[in-house]
């Protein structure tokens, strides 16, 4: 039997944005929205995944499940196969999606649209993807993009060409907004973790780039809505308003 869980990693000490998990939102806290919305998926079970404890108590309090992880992880994929291995590695659960906690208004049914593509394709890992809104996004180093081969229609799913924060000559490219949601199978998830750290996901502060440089196959569809990512003091206020 073919089974599902969703991680999601986050921590405290953020350094563009200390403390984030915590920032309130409708006087929610940030990861208690992104939990809410993936078990509101109901596609499989759902951990937190944190170094902190102040992070896993208030989970706990608000009918969430947490794992305390290892302080010194370098990133999030690798905090999310700690619990992978602890929990779900001699179990049953063949896919594994790590939902970034700073994506308060994604939608359920993205995240279950994900692991639908997931099941019916073939490839390591999945995400999502969004229109590009206006022509500042191209240029913001706090909005990762991704660029295909060819245009995402409403129920493909399609190969990624790379990912990046600021690249110049993108004529005529099919350029997307990049969300932060991946879906590893169990195996890619084990090979990923076990690579070192790539030129390019240093360089460009992207993980993503570590499975693209090991010619693990990343493929794309289109999220049901467009989430935003909160990275700063200003992001946190536009979706503030936006979820108000």
């Amino acid at each position: 039997m073919k089974n599902t869980a969703i991680i999601i990693p986050t921590r405290l000490r953020a350094k563009r944005f200390p403390n984030k998990p915590l920032a309130k939102i409708n006087n929610i806290p940030m990861i208690i929205h992104v939990l809410n919305r993936a078990k509101e998926s109901n596609i499989g079970e759902v951990f937190v995944a944190s170094p902190d404890d102040e992070i896993l108590q208030l989970v706990k309090k608000n009918g969430g499940n947490a794992f305390l992880t290892k302080e010194n992880h370098s990133s999030g994929s690798d905090r999310v196969y700690e619990v992978y291995e602890k929990k779900f590695k001699n179990g049953n659960v063949d896919l594994i999606i790590n939902l970034q906690g700073d994506m308060p208004n994604i939608s359920p049914e993205s995240i279950s649209k994900l692991e639908k593509l997931m099941r019916t394709n073939k490839c390591d890992i999945g995400t999502l993807a969004s229109e590009i809104e206006n022509e500042k996004e191209i240029s913001d180093p706090n909005v990762v993009k991704l660029q295909t081969f060819k245009d995402i229609k409403s129920n493909d799913f399609v190969d990624v060409k790379d990912f990046f924060r600021i690249k110049k000559d993108l004529t005529d490219e099919k350029i997307y907004h990049h969300i932060g949601i991946y879906a590893f199978t169990n195996i890619a998830l084990t090979k990923y973790v076990k690579l070192s750290r790539s030129e390019l996901e240093i360089k460009r502060n992207l993980e993503q780039m570590r499975a693209m440089e090991n010619k693990l196959v990343i493929k794309t569809g289109l999220s049901n809505s467009a989430p935003m990512g909160v990275d700063t003091e200003e992001d946190l206020q536009k979706i503030i308003r936006m979820m108000n």
